[in-house]
This record gives structure tokens, C-alpha cells and sequence, in this order.
């Protein structure tokens, strides 16, 4: 009896391995401008020109297709038995404005609430608020821009521009000056804004979950965002 259930536990865990490498939906592509869909908005372009405050408009797009506001995450894991894979981890608990002066954008403040990001794995989830970036106690995120950005020129309608935001990324608890490389398009009355930012844990004092799952995690992953913004 024992024997048989020693089989039927290996075959399940094959079975189960099997599932998660091949058959299981793979996790969302990096943030795009490319692969977004286009922006649906009721939001009209603004009459008074482009300047002016713009906020996240979370009303925009959906979370559930990857088409409207998010903050996240992506980190290279080793699982135990099924190998490498890419975690990916999002929130649409976002808030924020950008400042628009002309052809400078001279403000941004982002917040993301961290204690809602959802992966494909709810124990994934749990761990995250209690190691690593331990939500419980850190549970924002937070980016405010140090540094104008030049636009160069007035962007016009469906032109896709290419900037580096610079600014004070606060994250575990901890701030530090980067430099983010962002993609924005205006479509009508909305402002896509996409970029991503590779994370060193040891740079804002994160040590790495452990779990019995999880044979390994890479020593840094990769923020990624975005944002629809709607003037205000």
C-alpha cells in the first residue's frame, strides 16, 4: 500500500510539472507601447492645450488584460523540480500626477500600493508580505522626479516618445536617485506612459525570500510600469 502511494504521488508531481511547464498560461510580456492595446477612452484631447496636471486614471484600460494602470514586478526563480521560471507580480493600486509646462514635464509623483501586487501564485503573494520587499511593513512604493524632462517639441497625436525620468525611487523603505527609461504616447485625452528599471535587492537592503518551492532567486529583477493618465 505504501509502495502505491509513492507511485501515485510521483506520477501526480510529474503530472504536475508537466502542467506548469507546458500547459499552464504563460505570466504577462514586459510592459510595451507596442503591445498595448490601443487606449479606449471617452476622455476627449484637452481644449486648453497639453499643460498642465495629469492624473493616473485607473479607469482606463483593464487590469485583468494588461491594458490599463499597473506597477510591478519580474524575477527569474528556480522552483524545485520544474526550473527556471519569470515571477511576475503587478498592482493596480496606483495614484500620481505629471505636471505638463509647455514642452518640459517638470513634476511626476507615483505611488504604488505594494500590498495588493497579485502573481500566478497566491503563496508567491503571501511570502512577499513577510520577505523580501515585505509589504507588511514597506507597503508603498513611491517615485518623484528630481530632474525636468525636455520633450524637445509638443508631442503630437499618436507619436511615441522615448525619455529618461530621473527622480527618488523610495522602495523597502529605502531611497535612491535613478534613472528610468520611459516610452509615452498620446492617444486623444490620454497620456501611456510604459518603462522598466532593473532592481538590485542588496541596493535597498532586500534579502531574498526562501521557501522550500523556490531553490533560487536571482540577486536583482526588474520594476516595470504602466500608466494612463487623463488631465486633471
Amino acid at each position: 500500500m505504501a509502495l502505491v502511494l509513492v507511485v501515485l504521488v510521483a506520477v501526480a508531481g510529474g503530472a504536475y510539472g508537466v502542467y506548469y511547464l507546458f500547459l499552464r498560461p504563460s505570466g504577462p510580456p514586459a510592459v510595451s507601447l507596442a503591445s498595448l492595446p490601443p487606449v479606449t477612452s471617452t476622455q476627449p484631447a484637452p481644449s486648453g492645450g497639453l499643460s498642465g496636471t495629469w492624473k493616473v486614471d485607473t479607469s482606463i484600460g483593464s487590469f485583468a488584460d494588461s491594458s490599463g494602470s499597473f506597477v510591478g514586478y519580474r524575477v527569474q526563480e528556480q522552483l524545485a523540480t520544474l526550473g527556471a521560471n519569470t515571477a511576475v507580480g503587478r498592482t493596480p493600486d496606483v495614484s500620481g500626477t505629471l505636471t505638463l509646462a509647455g514642452t518640459s514635464v517638470t513634476a511626476v509623483e507615483i505611488t504604488a500600493d505594494l500590498t495588493s501586487l497579485k502573481s500566478d501564485d497566491d503563496r508567491r503573494d503571501g511570502q512577499l508580505r513577510r520577505q523580501g520587499i515585505q509589504t507588511g511593513i514597506y507597503p508603498n512604493a513611491k517615485f518623484s522626479l528630481t530632474s525636468p524632462i525636455d520633450l524637445g517639441s509638443s508631442p503630437a497625436d499618436g507619436q511615441t516618445i522615448q525619455v529618461q525620468a530621473t527622480g527618488d525611487l523610495t522602495l523597502h523603505g529605502q531611497t535612491r536617485r535613478v534613472q528610468v527609461p520611459l516610452s509615452a504616447r498620446l492617444s486623444g485625452g490620454v497620456i501611456a506612459v510604459t518603462g522598466s528599471l532593473p532592481i538590485v535587492f542588496a541596493d535597498y537592503g532586500i534579502q531574498k525570500p526562501s521557501s522550500f518551492i523556490v531553490l533560487s532567486i536571482a540577486d536583482q529583477g526588474t520594476m516595470e510600469l504602466q500608466l494612463m493618465f487623463t488631465k486633471a
